[in-house]
Order: C-alpha cells, then sequence, then structure tokens
C-alpha cells in the first residue's frame, strides 16, 4: 500500500510539473495561434473583408486501451533447478518477477523482464551441458517468450500511461519560438526504435537497451512533445488553409499591374513578410523539419510485428505521412497563391513596399 502511495504521489509530481512547464512556456513565448490569427485578421482588413473564423480542427485520436492491448502467454519458469539458473545468471532475474513487487509490474517493466529473460536464456543454453534437464525447457520458453515478445513491445508503447500520452494528439500547438521536450523526444524515440529494429529481426537486445527502458520510461514523463507535433502540424494545416481561401476569396478586388493604384498590393505585400516571412515560415520549417527529424524511428515502431489492427487509421494518417502531406500541400498552396499575385502586380520577391 505504501509502495503504491508513494508510486501515485511521484507521479501526480511529475504531472503537475509538465503542466507548470508547459504554462512557463506559453507565456514566455509568443503563441503561434496568435501569430495565425494576427496574419489572417490583418490580410482581412486590408483586403477590406470580413475576418474568417478560426478554423476548427478534428484529427483522429489514438484508439482506446481496450483496442489494443494485447494478450500474452503468462510462462513462468520455476525455481526447482536452482543451481543451474544460478549458474547461467537467471535464478535473480526469475525470482524478483515471481515476487510481489513483480507480479505489478508496468508495461516498461514489463517489456524490460522479458527482454532480459530472453537474453539470459540465450546465454543458459550457450553455456548449460549439453545434457542439462533444463535445455528444453528452456528452448520451449524461448520460443514461446519470443513470439510475444512484439506483443509486450506494443502493450507498452499503446498503453503503458507513459508511452500512450506521447501518442495522444494535445489540443495545444507548440508556441511559436520554441519545441519543449524535443531533443530529448527524438533522443528517446531514437533508442527505442533501435529495440524495435532488434525485436522485428528476431534479435536478442542486449541488457543495457533493455534497462535503458526505464531511462526512458523516467525522461518522457515530462513533455507531449510527439502529440504536440502532430496537432500543430494539423492546427498550421487548418490556418493556412484558412488564410489561402480568404486571399483567393478576395484575388479579383485586388487592383495592381502598370498604370494602376498598386497601394492594396503593397500593403498585403507588408501584411506577408511581416507576419509570414517574418513569423510563421520560419515556424513552418522546423514543424516540417521535427517530423522528418523523427519519421524514420517512427516508421521503425510500427513495423513491428503484431501490430493492433485498430491501429491501421491511425498510422495512415500520422505515422506514413497523410497529416504530414497536408501540412505540406497546405504550405506549398499558400506560398503559390502569393507567387502569383506578385507576378501579376510586378512584385519582385524581396521587395518591400
Amino acid at each position: 500500500m505504501l509502495f503504491v502511495l508513494r508510486h501515485f504521489v511521484a507521479g501526480l509530481k511529475v504531472f503537475l510539473l509538465s503542466v507548470c512547464l508547459m504554462l512557463l512556456s506559453s507565456c514566455d513565448t509568443p503563441s503561434s495561434e496568435s501569430s495565425f490569427t494576427n496574419y489572417t485578421d490583418r490580410l482581412a482588413s486590408v483586403l477590406d473583408s470580413s475576418e474568417p473564423e478560426a478554423p476548427k480542427t478534428a484529427i483522429p485520436p489514438l484508439p482506446e486501451v481496450s483496442e489494443l492491448l494485447q494478450q500474452t502467454e503468462d510462462v513462468r519458469m520455476g525455481l526447482l533447478d536452482a543451481y543451474e539458473l544460478r549458474a547461467c545468471g537467471l535464478f535473480q532475474l526469475i525470482a524478483e518477477r515471481n515476487s510481489v513487487l513483480g507480479k505489478v509490474q508496468d508495461r516498461t517493466r514489463q517489456l524490460r523482464y522479458e527482454l532480459l529473460l530472453l537474453d539470459g536464456i540465450s546465454h543458459c543454453l550457450a553455456t548449460l551441458p549439453e545434457n542439462s534437464k533444463l535445455q528444453a525447457q528452456l528452448l520451449q520458453v524461448q520460443r514461446i517468450k519470443q513470439q510475444d515478445l512484439p506483443k509486450y513491445f506494443w502493450n507498452m508503447l499503446l498503453t503503458g500511461e507513459e508511452w500512450q500520452k506521447q501518442f495522444k494528439p494535445t489540443h495545444i500547438a507548440f508556441p511559436l519560438n520554441a519545441m519543449p521536450g524535443a531533443s530529448e523526444s527524438q533522443h528517446i524515440f531514437r533508442g527505442i526504435a533501435e529495440i524495435a529494429r532488434q525485436i522485428s529481426a528476431g534479435q536478442t537486445v542486449t541488457s543495457q537497451a533493455a534497462d535503458n527502458l526505464l531511462t526512458y520510461q523516467a525522461d518522457i514523463h515530462t513533455f507531449r512533445y510527439l502529440g504536440q507535433l502532430f496537432y500543430a502540424m494539423a492546427r498550421a494545416r487548418d490556418w493556412l488553409n484558412t488564410t489561402t481561401r480568404l486571399l483567393n476569396s478576395q484575388d479579383s478586388q485586388v487592383m495592381c499591374g502598370p498604370n494602376r493604384n498598386q497601394q492594396q498590393a503593397d500593403y498585403l505585400q507588408n501584411v506577408f513578410y511581416k507576419f509570414y516571412v517574418g513569423e510563421i515560415q520560419p515556424y513552418l520549417a522546423k514543424l516540417d523539419s521535427q517530423y522528418q527529424e523523427i519519421s524514420p524511428d517512427l516508421q521503425a515502431l510500427f513495423t513491428t510485428p503484431a501490430r493492433p489492427a485498430a491501429l491501421a487509421d491511425y498510422q495512415s494518417y500520422y505515422i506514413d505521412g497523410a497529416l504530414h502531406s497536408q501540412f505540406r500541400e497546405a504550405t506549398l498552396n499558400h506560398v503559390h497563391y502569393w507567387q502569383t499575385l506578385f507576378k501579376r502586380c510586378g512584385i519582385k520577391v524581396g521587395q518591400t513596399g
């Protein structure tokens, strides 16, 4: 009971710390939402048009735990052959797993145990005498555990509390000039992606790599980087599409060119350079580079065998690139409008009015 209480208090402290960090970052750095709002409103003012409503961003959720959790075969080794198990290093590991605390492990510790067990079994099979009665038992356990290992991995990734939070899209975009947790999260996902690659290839994961899971679990608590990245791309896509529609709807009212008053076009150009080039474009470039940097590791995670069927739509949208393609298309369409307008009005790129 005391252990559970301590665990709850520790988790509460981490949660409150993460909330405080998010609040502090939103106060200390400009909001990307306000930049998009200001940009669109200024354009509407110059175009003498009503300000469009802020877009509503709807994105697919992560499926419920009940749809993602996979059942594994509960195969446990006894300690009858204690001497031989001690000789090859498995005794202590199995004893800890069979203890009271070992039976209530969280998803990360469950995967760690399975990885350490398989590593230990491989060592035992290589060192035990060929006539050892443990050989057959170890081979049977190894076969079952190896088959279930991808399920333990998915259960950690999608139903473990700390990891599940990463894959759930938030409804808070990044600040304009900061992406909290970017470097830390990239490092962590790189580490678990390497474990995923080894699991997919049927390779033994080293004990050091298995132990690293506990460090990753502790460090990932503080941020919601991945879910925030997904939402930030979707939110930017929707704002860009809203602004581009505004510009296209009023384009015929923009009078410019030879022997015409260029004042409105010049005002539009100034808004473009001040808000889009000065604030929004660098933000979009950072979102794009962040996604491209983490994408190979996400692909490695999601090609692990035994992926839950309920994850198909989520994977297609976030991992396989549908959202990123929409984000890029919205960016290109927006830039294309300005290129077309500047060409029609005889404005050279980089020339401000």
